[in-house]
């Protein structure tokens, strides 16, 4: 993973954070390493494309979150974006891709609806994935990549990004997420139309302002640091905790106050009976989940 240090009238210069070896699957298009115990950074990793998300990508965001989020040595996940920006949205060679080459409308519209769904739960696993995911967003984060940052449970932005729902401006409607998860965050319907419909930029004081973002960092390295900070913190609590807590909080946000209490007074009937209460009362350790 390379974050960027900067003192004033110095140079940007690559630094490298720690890695940890850990037994994860290769992807070609996202990178993954752990630069902390219990926590693995996941990169998108196309730099020289601005990290646009093609559809192997797609694909392979898809599969890393479905993986961390079985991996019991897992326990936080920060998400970024290698180079200059964290994404440019989707590669527009991939939305050319998938227009099927049929005759018949009919046959196409079930081919692109298949893979819109696809698309869909690739993104979803970011909301799905057991562990906490923080998403670390430097430079900009366009199109797909808003919606990719709306499954995320935290969100934090360096002070010279911006975030920009393009949609529009290519002619589609944003379909993997955005419209869905953006109104829930921001609370603003009037406001989530706005950025929707003009794809206007959002820059990083409106971003915190408004609740999409809950930290803005001077920088990437300040930001990269805030980060894994936080992941580690996370991590060195109960797994069972945490990722119950994050479970609760996704339900509670679509359901009824009642609902949501109502499952978590059944989810805490069960987990009060293990180990980790003690454990986190006396200073001790946390088995991996």
């Amino acid at each position: 993973a390379v974050v960027s240090t900067q003192s004033a009238g110095q140079k940007l210069l690559p630094r490298a954070l720690p890695t940890l070896n850990r037994s994860i699957s290769t992807y070609n298009h996202v990178k993954v390493d752990t630069p902390s115990p219990k926590v693995y950074h996941v990169q998108l990793n196309r730099p020289e494309k601005r990290n646009a998300i093609s559809l192997d990508m797609w694909d392979e965001i898809g599969g890393v979150f479905n993986e961390l989020s079985d991996t019991p040595d897992c326990r936080a996940i920060i998400l970024s974006g290698n180079g200059k920006m964290f994404t440019a949205g989707i590669d527009l060679t991939a939305f050319i891709q998938v227009i099927p080459r049929m005759s018949d409308s009919a046959h196409k519209s079930l081919s692109i609806l298949g893979v819109v769904r696809r698309l869909q739960d690739s993104f979803t696993a970011v909301e799905k994935c057991r562990k906490p995911v923080i998403a670390a967003i430097h430079g900009a984060c366009i199109g797909g990549g808003v919606d990719l940052i709306c499954g995320a449970d935290i969100r934090l932005m360096s002070s010279e990004c911006y975030l920009q729902v393009k949609e529009v401006d290519i002619g589609i409607v944003a379909d993997v997420g955005t419209i869905q998860r953006l109104p829930k965050i921001v609370g603003n319907q009037s406001l989530v139309s706005e950025y929707c419909l003009t794809a206007r930029k959002i820059y990083s004081d409106e971003a915190a302002r408004v609740g999409i973002v809950s930290r803005v960092l001077v920088d990437q390295a300040a930001l990269m640091d805030e980060a894994l900070a936080m992941a580690a913190g996370i991590a060195a609590k109960s797994p069972v905790a945490v990722q119950g807590t994050k479970s609760n909080l996704v339900f509670s946000r679509d359901h009824t106050v009642q609902e949501g209490l109502d499952r978590v007074a059944l989810w805490n009937s069960a987990m009060l009976l293990g180990n980790d209460p003690m454990a986190a009362m006396s200073g001790g350790d946390f088995e991996d989940a």
